[in-house]
């Protein structure tokens, strides 16, 4: 028994294995193609590259005629204002739907719901209308705006739930303190929302950064491109002729997400996991 037992999880380990390598041969790819001569980029499936070089990141930094430093730093700025502005809205509304009574509540948190399953394309035109008549258009005020108004269900949902396995025992006993909506919220539900508040921070960052068609909608100008619009820019004009700038500029576009990624993944599981405990 015990041998099966052993040769099943060397099956399965092997398995695993074979997976990994499938999926991470990709990024291993990219990254190595990103030191690659341009002659030797596509003549061999070996991602190390044979000569390295660094001119590829050199001459693609500014192949599309703007600085790449204006398209991260224009990702940047987008992200993090859309955090802030993200978890201070969610986690409002949160609150008052989980703990405030107030007429239609059970209706309103069911639209709420309802608007996740409505898909993007079918708001684009309206919105676009919308921020065209107040002259926001090609400007970062609609990437950002809408989430000053709790615009994200997906995220309100989930504090939601974890604000339900707060004990309400909790918000009576600051009551008792004299403590209003207010008080109880900063100084009772807030610091035990904390898991929740890194959950959301972690994944607005990464999904707002990495955002394509919203920006490219409202964006026209190249000072004002973002990450993503301006690699697409950078395909459109030059990979024709470099291939080698391209896969730089993609290497260096991804940098930002996967370093989040890989610092707060363990904050990112605990968050998603803590919000389903009752």
């Amino acid at each position: 028994m015990q041998t099966k037992k052993k040769n099943s999880h060397w099956r399965a380990h092997a398995v695993l294995l074979v997976v990994l390598v499938a999926m991470i041969y990709p990024m291993v790819w990219l990254v190595g193609a990103s030191f690659k001569p341009e002659n030797q980029i596509f003549s061999t499936m070996n991602p190390l590259p044979l000569a390295f070089t660094i001119g590829n990141y050199v001459n693609g930094w500014t192949a599309t005629g703007t600085s790449f430093t204006v398209y991260l730093s224009n990702s940047l700025t987008v992200s993090l204002v859309t955090v802030v502005a993200n978890v201070a809205s969610c986690s409002v509304a949160a609150y008052a739907f989980a703990r405030l009574d107030f007429a239609f509540r059970k209706f309103w948190f069911g639209v709420m719901l309802g608007t996740m399953m409505l898909p993007f394309q079918a708001t684009l035109i309206p919105q676009y209308a919308i921020f065209y008549q107040l002259n926001w258009i090609n400007t970062f005020l609609p990437l950002v705006v809408p989430y000053l108004l709790a615009y994200d269900a997906f995220f309100i949902f989930l504090m939601v739930q974890f604000i339900r396995g707060i004990p309400r025992e909790l918000d009576e006993a600051a009551e008792l303190d004299g403590a209003g909506h207010v008080r109880v919220f900063f100084s009772v539900i807030l610091p035990l929302l904390k898991p929740a508040l890194l959950t959301t921070t972690i994944l607005t960052f990464i999904w707002t950064f990495n955002d394509f068609l919203r920006q490219l909608v409202y964006l026209s100008d190249h000072s004002r491109y973002t990450a993503p619009l301006g690699l697409n820019a950078f395909v459109d004009r030059a990979s024709g002729s470099s291939y080698g700038g391209m896969l730089a500029m993609s290497v260096v576009t991804l940098v930002p997400t996967v370093a989040v990624f890989l610092i707060s993944q363990r904050r990112l599981v605990e968050g998603v996991a803590t919000t389903g405990i009752k």
